[in-house]
């Protein structure tokens, strides 16, 4: 997965003609076309979506099999005119895996792919929900919390409780939580998804006082964001 915020330069969008307002649009619209689905493979899905705040303009949200298939992805968005008027502001590298605290059992040996609810849960689609909500998020190492001293059983304690709200919120918020250990400086990021922006603040709110997260959570920067299908792109930059 690759979150990809971006900041639009608004001030030389204002000086283009007319006549490469609409190239550059055209050119935008084809490769946000190319880029949402890959038909004949699986795990390739994007979307774009502007965002809230002064944090950034839009960002991309890709997934793909292979990290070379990203970043092949970015080369083919700097072709585009439009990367030209965008700056990036922040980026996010992670990879959809299951939690050892919350993947259901299945028979030791056994690929995971091979079972349908998993694949399912580690092949995932970018949800078809109106907003999103992103953020990356670390365990404490503190010198009175440890998240990483802790056994095994005591984390997944710790985790039980926290999923159960998450399944609370199931019917409303679409979670996907990739791991980044090694890929960037956080150690997992959460992507939510939901019609409605206030459900995001409900449901991290309540997690918050859910001890997984009281005790061991830091969290990064909250990015939101409303998703961009071809028509809204070109009136948003109207």
């Amino acid at each position: 997965m690759l979150h990809d915020l971006r900041r639009w330069r608004w001030d030389r969008w204002q000086e283009l003609t007319p006549g490469k307002k609409e190239q550059l649009l055209d050119r935008w619209q084809d490769f946000l076309e190319e880029s949402e689905r890959v038909e004949g493979e699986e795990g390739v899905y994007s979307a774009l979506y502007r965002v809230v705040g002064h944090k950034a303009d839009f960002v991309w949200v890709h997934f793909r099999p292979r990290v070379a298939d990203l970043l092949d992805l970015e080369r083919a968005w700097e072709r585009t005119p439009a990367a030209s008027l965008s700056q990036r502001t922040f980026s996010y590298l992670s990879v959809v895996e299951l939690s050892r605290h919350s993947a259901p059992p299945f028979p030791e040996g056994v690929d995971p792919m091979t079972l349908p609810p998993l694949r399912e849960r580690l092949v995932p689609t970018i949800p078809n929900y109106r907003w999103i909500c992103f953020y990356p998020m670390s365990k404490r190492r503190g010198e009175t919390v440890n998240w990483y001293q802790l056994t095994g059983e005591e984390r997944s304690n710790y985790m039980r409780g926290h999923g159960a709200i998450g399944r609370n919120w199931a019917d409303r918020v679409k979670q996907i939580v990739s791991g980044s250990m090694g890929l960037d400086d956080w150690e997992w990021g959460v992507s939510l998804f939901a019609d409605e922006p206030l459900w995001f603040k409900k449901l991290v709110y309540e997690m918050r006082f859910d001890p997984a997260s009281a005790l061991f959570a830091e969290f990064g920067p909250f990015f939101i964001g409303e998703r961009l299908d071809q028509t809204a792109l070109r009136s948003w930059l109207r």
